[in-house]
């Protein structure tokens, strides 16, 4: 991938998600209980809703005014939303795909300049930013675990041989 975004594009990105948040001032916030507490509208519940709201409409006598008013209202909003939605989640997976990728592209030559650095050809210059990039890169060596003793063992774990037997140790003589 090879593509570059000026400020003023940047910019003009940002005061478009400004106007989007203007256009729509009643967008809110759930918290995580909120949502785990509230029923979720999907296909089928909203075929539900549509007749609902059509037979609440068929019978008007039944239920007060502003019940009739706020339904309508949340339903037909629940509709407006729904392209909005389906077009911003578009944009937001593609945000997402397109830092994955040039992140991913930035870091690989990152990785190769480290590699550049440690060459047996680097200068002093060079290996300075190598031991810089390795303290950001390089992996930490983590000290041996000591091996874990259980309750029952009270005696320390024999010492393997440091040189093998000798043949006549083998043989038994």
């Amino acid at each position: 991938m090879s593509a570059t975004l000026s400020t003023e594009d940047q910019q003009a990105v940002l005061t478009a998600v400004e106007t989007i948040h203007q256009k729509l001032p009643f967008l809110i916030d759930l918290t995580i209980n909120d949502r785990i507490g509230m029923a979720k509208l999907g296909d089928k519940t909203q075929a539900f809703v549509k007749k609902g709201v059509d037979i609440a409409n068929q019978h008007h006598d039944l239920f007060p005014a502003g019940f009739l008013d706020e339904m309508r209202k949340d339903a037909q909003l629940f509709d407006a939303l729904g392209p909005i939605r389906l077009a911003l989640d578009r944009l937001r997976k593609q945000l997402e795909d397109t830092s994955t990728q040039v992140g991913a592209e930035a870091y690989a030559a990152a990785r190769t300049v480290y590699t550049v650095t440690k060459t047996p050809f680097a200068n002093a210059a060079l290996r300075n930013a190598a031991t810089d990039l390795g303290r950001r890169f390089g992996r930490k060596v983590r000290p041996k675990a000591e091996p874990a003793q259980t309750p029952s063992s009270t005696s320390p774990p024999e010492a393997a041989p440091s040189t093998p037997p000798s043949a006549d140790a083998t043989l038994g003589a």
